[in-house]
This record gives C-alpha cells, sequence and structure tokens, in this order.
C-alpha cells in the first residue's frame, strides 16, 4: 500500500478468523441453545427475562456501530476513517435484532402486565392505546426493518466505495446519516421505553431514552475500544489504526462515562424531589433488599471508576488500563440493564445463574459470528476513503 508520514508502514491483509475463536464462538451458540431449551422447558419466566437482557444488551452495541458511523459521517469527520469499518462491522448484527424482536414477541404474555387482555383496563390515560400488542409489534418492525434500510444505503456505500473509489459516495453518506439520526432519535426512544419501561406500565420518565442513548454510546465506544486494541496488535492491520485514534475512542468512553452519570442523576434528582407515588415506585423497587447493592454498584462501577481511571493522558494510550475499564463498561452495561429488567419480576433478592448465563453466552456467538463473518468478506479499513489521509497523520496532542 506504500507508506505515508506515518512512523508505520500500512499494511492490510484479509481477515481469517483464528481457530480458536471460531471454536469459542460455536462453544457460546450451542451453550445458548442449552439455555433455550431448559428455559422454554422448565423456567419460561426466567428465560424471557434473560432472554430479554441480552437482547437489549447486544442490539444496543450494533445501533451504537450505527450511530457511531452515522455521527461521523453527518460531522464530516476524517480523523475516524480508518476505525470507521470497525463500527460498520457491529450493524452486521441489525438482521439478528430484527428477526430477536419477533422471537421475543412470543414471549410479552411472561414479561409485559399490558400483553394480558384482563390488565388493560390498568392503564391510563393514553397508554391503552400505546401499548396495545399490535402497535407495540407495529413500532419494533418499522425501527428493526428501517435501521436495516440505513446500513444497506450507508454501509452498502462504504464498501462500494472500496472497489469504485467513488468520492460521491462519501457525500451521499453525508444525507443519509443525517436521515438516519432523525430516524434513530425518535424509534431508539420508543424502542426503550416498549421493551424496558412498560415492564412498569404505571412508571414513566421523559428522559429514559436518553438515558439509554447514553449507556449504549458509553457500552459501544467500550468495545471499539477492544477491537481497536485486537487489531492494532494484530498481524492483518499494520499502521492505519493507531495509538491516537485509541487514545480519541478513549475520550468518547470517557465522555459517554459523564454523560450517562449527568442523566442518570438527573432522572432520580427529579423523581425523588417531586416525590409522586407512580414515578418514586421504581426507584423504591431498587432501593431494598439486594437491589440496593447493585443501585450502588452501578454508581460506583459504571461512572466513579471509569472516570477516575480514564482522566490522566497516558492511560487512554495504555492497552491494559483502557481495556480494563472497556471490559468493566460492558459488564455494567449488562448489570444496567439487568437492574432495569429484573426488580419488576424479582422483588426480594436479585437472581442470577445458569439461565442469565447461558441465554448471555448464545448472544455473544451470534454476535461475534456475525461480527467475524463482515470482517472476513470485507476489507477492515475502508482504503479509498477520500479522507483517509487525515486519519493516517491524526495525532492528538491533548
Amino acid at each position: 500500500m506504500g507508506s505515508s508520514n506515518h512512523s508505520h508502514e500500512l499494511k492490510l491483509s484479509k481477515f481469517e478468523a483464528p481457530q480458536q475463536l471460531k471454536t469459542a464462538i460455536f462453544g457460546a451458540m450451542f451453550i445458548g441453545l442449552l439455555g433455550l431449551a431448559y428455559g422454554l422447558l422448565k423456567a419460561p419466566d426466567r428465560f424471557w427475562t434473560s432472554y430479554l437482557v441480552a437482547f437489549f444488551f447486544f442490539s444496543s452495541l450494533a445501533l451504537g456501530g450505527m450511530f457511531f458511523t452515522a455521527f461521523n459521517h453527518a460531522a464530516k469527520a476524517g480523523w475516524s476513517a480508518s476505525i470507521r469499518r470497525i463500527a460498520e462491522s457491529f450493524s452486521s448484527f441489525l438482521p439478528a435484532m430484527l428477526v430477536g424482536s419477533f422471537v421475543l414477541i412470543l414471549g410479552f404474555k411472561y414479561l409485559y402486565p399490558w400483553a394480558d387482555p384482563s390488565q388493560a383496563h390498568r392503564l391510563t390515560g393514553g397508554k391503552a392505546l400505546y401499548l396495545a400488542n399490535w402497535f407495540v409489534i407495529l413500532r419494533l418492525a418499522i425501527f428493526g426493518i428501517g435501521c436495516l434500510v440505513f446500513k444497506k444505503l450507508m454501509v452498502g456505500n462504504s464498501l462500494k466505495q472500496d472497489i469504485n473509489g467513488d468520492h460521491a459516495l462519501t457525500h451521499k453518506n453525508v444525507g443519509i446519516s443525517i436521515g438516519f439520526i432523525a430516524f434513530f432519535a425518535i424509534f431508539f426512544t420508543l424502542f426503550s421505553i416498549d421493551l424496558l419501561m412498560s415492564l412498569l406500565p404505571s412508571w414513566y420518565s421523559t428522559i429514559f431514552g436518553i438515558y439509554m442513548l447514553g449507556a449504549m454510546l458509553q457500552s459501544t465506544m467500550a468495545f471499539m475500544v477492544l477491537m481497536i486494541i485486537w487489531l492494532r496488535t494484530s498481524k492483518w492491520v499494520s499502521g492505519y489504526i493507531t495509538v491516537d485514534h485509541q487514545h480519541d475512542i478513549g475520550k468518547f468512553m470517557k465522555g459517554f462515562t459523564i454523560f450517562w452519570a449527568y442523566i442518570a442523576f438527573s432522572q432520580f434528582m427529579l423523581i425523588w424531589y417531586a416525590n409522586i407515588p407512580e414515578e418514586t415506585e421504581f426507584y423504591l423497587m431498587r432501593s431494598h433488599s439486594g437491589w440496593l447493592a447493585v443501585s450502588v454498584a452501578l454508581l460506583i462501577f459504571r461512572f466513579a471508576v471509569p472516570f477516575l481511571a480514564l482522566l490522566p493522558r497516558e492511560a487512554k494510550r495504555n492497552n491494559f488500563n483502557v481495556a480494563t475499564v472497556a471490559v468493566l463498561i460492558l459488564v455494567m452495561q449488562y448489570v444496567d440493564i439487568y437492574w432495569l429488567v429484573y426488580p419488576n419480576f424479582f422483588d426480594g433478592e436479585p437472581q442470577f445463574g445458569f439461565l442469565e448465563i447461558s441465554v448471555f453466552i448464545g448472544f455473544a456467538g451470534i454476535f461475534m459470528k456475525l461480527l467475524t463473518g463482515f470482517m472476513s468478506k470485507n476489507n477492515l479499513v475502508a482504503i479509498k476513503d477520500p479522507r483517509l489521509h487525515e486519519a493516517l497523520n491524526h495525532h492528538v496532542t491533548y
């Protein structure tokens, strides 16, 4: 590929998933199948709660990858041109997200009070219509299919450009990305409300969608950091992905850590201050028995520890440090979704065991299978992006 003013020789080889990774992926999918069989036969209630948590976790990573791609196109950012393909690869899970949301419909009666016709009369205001089964399914379908259409356009243009080098595709993606962000802002909010907030139909929060957006972006940046470290130290890519890109994604990770905490605190403070029974119910359920410990753990390990650990400049450039923080954030993203779902069903002590672990591992297997499939079919870097030179000469000064 020639070289640039960058210190590294530029090298790009075809990605081939290592044999151990392939074995791990099939092992994970097998464990997921065991969880599925056991859960449906022995404990359907518990199976569907674990399914919802794992489904939302991996859907958030796929959607976060799309969002990162879109906001970089919309901002005409050049620095990220060489790492954008990593975010695009996350979107390979979107077809599974659409299928997974239709599978979830089978579990509605186990999860949502509004799915039971005899309970529908208890829904006040416009909630009865909003939470009508057909309307929820329609919104899930619009969001899933809409995301796939935007993926086909946005990621499709990027992959096309690898072949024909047409610069017009980059400009085309600006308009598509702005359209996606507008679509996403509305439908991701509804997706979060429908799947998580409506588990307790009497409760509501006007910033719940933003809370979930902050959580999604913090965890997406964490997964991106891990992918950057993996590829940067691999035999497939050299020179294109640098420690400066890692540093910037580390800064995003810290930024969204603060953003998530700000929204979480705003939501809590306004509900605590207003002290309206149907609002405080949500926090009361999470402030006794073992749930209080989970609530405090979120505050410490999702905000305080990552915030302090990512403050020094060197911390974001040290592979071990930034990877450790990224793994912690991903663990806490799972805990956060778990904390939103489980107290609605298990009021006493938190429940965690084989079903939660096996279903999550199964989803992880599907996610990594689709991700590595995308990576082995396409270049790991958008090599004909007109802004690639900006990414190659990108240096972080602070």
